[in-house]
Order: C-alpha cells, then structure tokens, then sequence
C-alpha cells in the first residue's frame, strides 16, 4: 500500500458491505468474518434471468416463460434478501461508494467465465434520471459497471442510454403499473455510440422491467445481443 493510499484509509476508513463496520486492516473489502455474509444464487435458476426457481425440472421461471424478454441472458450474484437489502441501501443512500468494489469482485468471481463468453462490447449501467443523481451524487450502477470494466477490460458506456423520465421506486408497484412506470423511462442519447454486444449492468433485478425496458430500447437502436449481470436477484 502506498503512502497516499494509507493516508486515505485513515482518514476515510473502509467499510464492510456486510455488517457495515470497519474493515480490520489486513481484511481486504469486507470483513473476514462477513465474507459469507451474502447468499449466493445456486441451482437450480432460470436459464434466461438467472432467477432461482424451485423446480429443477424447469429450465425457465414462470417470469421468463409468460413475458417477452428484450435482453438475451442475464445472472446476478447474491439473493435479494434482508442483508443484501440493508447493504444495497448504504450503498445507494449512505454514502458508502466504496462498496462498488467488493460488488463487482463477487460478479467478477461468479460470471468471469459466462462475460467472456458472451462477447460484449461494452458495459452500459442502467442511468438515473438527473434530479435523482443531484440528490445521491452517483449512479449506483455506474459505479459497479466502472470496478467490473477494470477486472474485464470491456469499456463502459454511460452516454449511450439516458433516463428522460423520472419513474416512481419500482418496488411498491405491481407489474401493470411497473410497466406504465417505465414506458418511456429511456431514450438513446445523440450520436451515441453504436454497439453490436452489450451488458447492461445494475444493483437489484427483482421482475426484470427496468432491465427489459432498457434492453428493448438499445435493440430498437440496433444493438442485436444483450445481456444483463446485476449484484442481486429477487427469489422466484
């Protein structure tokens, strides 16, 4: 560790993702006793949205089985659960950035393989609408995209898609409002960037809307693969 970056752990000391205390010197990103602090998705899962099901015979969740899906593939790391959600809400809320990190490590760790297969030229992160990032300072997701862009080398776009609408909190809405919420939510920016393969990247994934909305949005404009790697996913 160099002298500045000693200077800065003193100063500003990291925090743990988990139990949001700080993080023994030595620890790396997360507390060592925490390191298992967040659930992993395992088998079975839906084979499109990553989402785990119940049934191992099935390869689709009922989600994916009954409603279009604009993207191609997606997975994310941790189930959505009450740790998960309280690390998710400091990370956004409180100020704690330095979360991105670890999330995109664990991404990293779980889907090295599956990004490589999928070829992308790019990284996108879902935006936020302008009043929304005034008021937190950041993007959430950008933050996990620029980490995940250092370990796998595939640039991130953030000036490609941009959020014209300013949607009401998707959790409290039901899919019929979900979608309402949505519709017209996004819009490619002028002379953006034209790619052929893309990931979109975000912190939760619980019905998939936002993602879908955002995909179908980038394959109006041509981009013809599309897939997704969120930090979290809500259980089937």
């Amino acid at each position: 560790m160099n002298l500045i970056a000693a200077v800065i752990d003193a100063v500003f000391p990291r925090r743990c993702p988990v139990c949001h205390d700080i993080v023994p010197m030595g620890d790396g990103l997360i507390c060592y006793s925490c390191k298992d602090g967040f659930k992993k998705v395992s088998d079975p899962y839906c084979l499109k949205c990553g989402k785990p099901i119940r049934d191992s015979s099935m390869a689709y969740c009922s989600q994916c089985t009954n409603n279009i899906r604009y993207y191609d593939e997606g997975r994310a790391a941790f189930i959505y659960d009450d740790i998960m959600r309280k690390s998710i809400y400091s990370f956004k809320y409180g100020g704690r950035e330095e979360y991105a990190k670890y999330y995109a490590s664990q991404i990293y760790a779980e889907f090295g393989p599956k990004i490589k297969e999928w070829n992308a030229e790019g990284l996108i992160p879902i935006p936020i609408h302008k009043s929304r990032y005034k008021k937190r300072g950041y993007n959430q997701a950008y933050l996990i995209s620029k980490e995940l862009s250092k370990l796998t080398g595939i640039p991130t776009y953030d000036n490609i898609l941009k959020r014209v609408k300013n949607t009401v909190v998707q959790k409290n809405l039901n899919a019929i409002e979900r979608s309402n919420n949505l519709k017209n939510a996004f819009k490619i920016t002028k002379n953006a960037v034209k790619l052929q393969s893309a990931i979109l990247v975000d912190d939760i994934y619980t019905t998939g809307s936002t993602i879908n909305v955002a995909a179908a949005v980038l394959k109006d404009a041509g981009t013809s693969k599309i897939y997704y790697l969120t930090l979290s996913i809500g259980q089937g």
